[in-house]
């Protein structure tokens, strides 16, 4: 079953078009961040096709590290790479791990998130991922697959995974709060 355009399926709130999210992770990850690691750009169909066609098996066994650059452009990196360095670091639009896999001679995405604890995304990040596939030509679904939602702690200032949930801080057990506030200034 093929997953197509959809409307997208939002928690939290809606970032306003053109957001971005700055790395907020450790220093000493950006600091692996060269030219020559970036991600690698798929700007069409046949950018994509060419790239993925290239992958072993094993390769593709594994999700990739993903990033929806400023431009709208979506950069894939292997899995163990850091979304920082497969963002050459700069701010994106999108940024998590993604899959796939070909049906009926297409490809499609099989699981997408919004897991990265080095920019911490709102699931609102969706729509400039969704376009970005779109631009791909890589069949969809109408969001996330796996969501997560980051909160930083306005106690500890903690960033905080909110499970089930439950919006209580794992360091300090304060109330967090239920909309994204990882970093307010944004772009």
């Amino acid at each position: 079953m093929l997953f197509t355009v959809g409307g997208p399926r939002l928690t939290g709130m809606t970032m306003p078009r053109g957001w971005s999210y700055r790395y907020v992770g450790p220093a000493e990850l950006r600091e692996l961040v060269r030219p020559d690691r970036e991600g690698q750009g798929i700007r069409s169909a046949a950018d994509f096709d060419e790239r993925i066609s290239a992958r072993t098996a094993e390769e593709l066994a594994e999700p990739f590290t993903f990033v929806v650059d400023r431009t709208g452009i979506l950069r894939l990196s292997p899995r163990r790479r850091e979304h920082v360095v497969c963002a050459g670091g700069q701010a994106v639009l999108g940024v998590g791990e993604i899959s796939f896999r070909k049906e009926s001679g297409q490809w499609a995405i099989d699981e997408v998130s919004n897991h990265s604890t080095g920019y911490c995304p709102d699931a609102g990040s969706w729509p400039a991922v969704a376009e970005a596939l779109d631009r791909a030509g890589i069949a969809r679904r109408p969001g996330f697959t796996h969501e997560v939602l980051f909160r930083r702690c306005p106690s500890c200032r903690q960033l905080s995974i909110v499970r089930e949930q439950d919006f209580v801080c794992v360091f300090c057990d304060e109330a967090l709060p239920r909309e994204w506030n990882v970093d307010r200034l944004g772009h």
